[in-house]
């Protein structure tokens, strides 16, 4: 249909599609669901946008100009200045998520070497080139379960992050799948193994644990809990940074292992991107979501990687796939491998051992305070712990944050039985000064008095 004089730019758009009103383009949308319109502003040009979204960026506040005692599943550790140089190479940096066979080489072998390392840190046969997070790696190991056990139940502990859980709840609504719930000892703060135990029936598909769990708490009966579940699988849920010091879920009989890779290599980024990791036993390496890269030789009988296992709806499964999973974080997990390779089996145990050490270390501290009670739990926690205040949690971490510290996660809100309790986390990257000034500001906060000996930190971690 060619130009025609004296139209508007919209009504020659409307005539070269066939349409009379703009009305047309949603006449299959139900009017019962159909708005009156959106509210929005006018158009900005280019520069207008830039002005208008750096307004919106000043305003936040990176951890590089507070003092952060963030944790719950991502935590602020040291990236050496090697990952990002190399992680920013051209070869890396412009690779999309791998699709087809003839993708680079080299981003195909750094991608097996993450899956060897996966696979050897965790004690399982196999791992994929990971999942979107943590939250998404586990609704895929519900799913996985239910594939292969054909049952159509997924226990959780209640111990769990709300992101994980709500993620679940919304990978399984529409499987068939139902999700119960396991308390936590109030004691402890580990899973009620006896209430685990009288929760499994036939149609139990899965049981997720993680250790250690959403309290930092250690899971002292992971290596009975696969013994007492029967026939139902085991999915374990782990902090990589701990496996330096504690036995790994392949032995302990843990069929599916997922977590959160960004401990290693991947910066906060204002909560993302990260990248979930997801292994396997080798039995189930063809039920397993995502991508596997493979070792092979090409014609001439040299070494070859390839993509392989692709049950995916994008291949030939289509319908058959084993999950619909589109993409994964290649360029974190690749930063995580060569974060991995860098600190080495020893430096892991390292590394493992100061966060460890320091979260003992602040708790004992912080438990000096009045009006605190630090660690809330009596058992052997990592790098987080659970503490209670005697006042109200919001209005100290307000008061916290105006001194630029960060002073943990509150929990009232989803775990109301701990009262007015927060989830404090401490890594390699802080000092006795950064501990020294988080307790005496907290102090002050609290309105209470600490005994003089004990308001500096002293005779601590290095």
């Amino acid at each position: 249909m060619g130009y025609i004089p004296n139209l508007t730019q919209k009504e020659q758009i409307l005539k070269e599609i066939g349409l009379s009103s703009i009305d047309e383009l949603f006449a299959d949308i139900p009017e019962d669901i159909k708005i009156s319109g959106l509210n929005l502003p006018f158009a900005k040009s280019e520069l207008e946008l830039r002005k208008e979204f750096n307004k919106i960026i000043s305003q936040n506040r990176p951890v590089t100009e507070l003092l952060s005692f963030l944790g719950a599943g991502i935590y602020q550790h040291f990236v050496p200045a090697l990952v990002p140089a190399l992680l920013n190479r051209s070869e890396f940096y412009s690779c999309y998520t791998p699709y087809q066979p003839e993708l680079s080489q080299g981003i195909l072998q750094v991608l097996f070497e993450y899956q060897s390392l996966i696979a050897e840190l965790t004690g399982m046969d196999a791992a994929n080139t990971s999942m979107y997070d943590a939250p998404t790696a586990l609704g895929e190991a519900a799913l996985m379960a239910a594939r292969i056990t054909r049952r159509s139940e997924i226990i959780i502990p209640k111990a769990l992050h709300w992101d994980k859980t709500e993620v679940l709840k919304n990978y399984v609504k529409w499987m068939g799948i139902t999700i119960k719930e396991i308390p936590y000892s109030p004691d402890t703060g580990e899973l009620d193994v006896s209430e685990l135990k009288n929760a499994i029936t036939k149609d139990t598909a899965g049981v997720y644990v993680e250790n250690p769990n959403f309290f930092g708490v250690f899971e002292t009966a992971i290596t009975e809990i696969k013994d007492q579940i029967g026939s139902a699988m085991l999915i374990a849920g782990i902090n990589p940074i701990s496996l330096g010091i504690v036995k790994p879920p392949g032995e302990y009989g843990a069929d599916i292992v997922i977590g959160e890779i960004q401990p290693f290599g991947n910066q906060l980024n204002f909560g993302g991107p990260t990248a979930g990791l997801f292994a396997c036993k080798k039995e189930y390496i063809r039920k397993m979501p995502g991508r596997i890269i493979g070792l092979t030789q090409d014609a001439d009988g040299n070494r070859a990687f390839c993509m392989t296992l692709q049950t995916r709806e994008q291949h030939i499964r289509r319908d058959k796939a084993t999950s619909n999973i589109c993409t994964n974080e290649a360029l974190c997990a690749v930063g995580s491998a060569i974060h991995l390779a860098a600190v080495g089996k020893n430096g892991l145990v390292e590394l493992s051992m100061q966060n460890l050490l320091r979260g003992q270390h602040l708790a004992t501290k912080m438990n000096q305070l009045t009006k605190v009670s630090s660690p809330l739990f009596k058992s052997q926690h990592f790098n987080e712990f659970v503490i209670q205040l005697e006042v109200d949690s919001e209005n100290v971490l307000a008061q916290l944050l105006e001194q630029n510290i960060m002073g943990g996660v509150p929990l009232k809100r989803y775990f109301p039985e701990l009262g007015e309790s927060l989830l404090v986390a401490t890594t390699e990257v802080h000092t006795e000064e950064d501990y020294s000034r988080f307790i005496n500001t907290l102090e002050r906060v609290l309105g209470s008095n600490t005994d003089p000996e004990m308001s500096g930190i002293s005779g601590g971690v290095r």
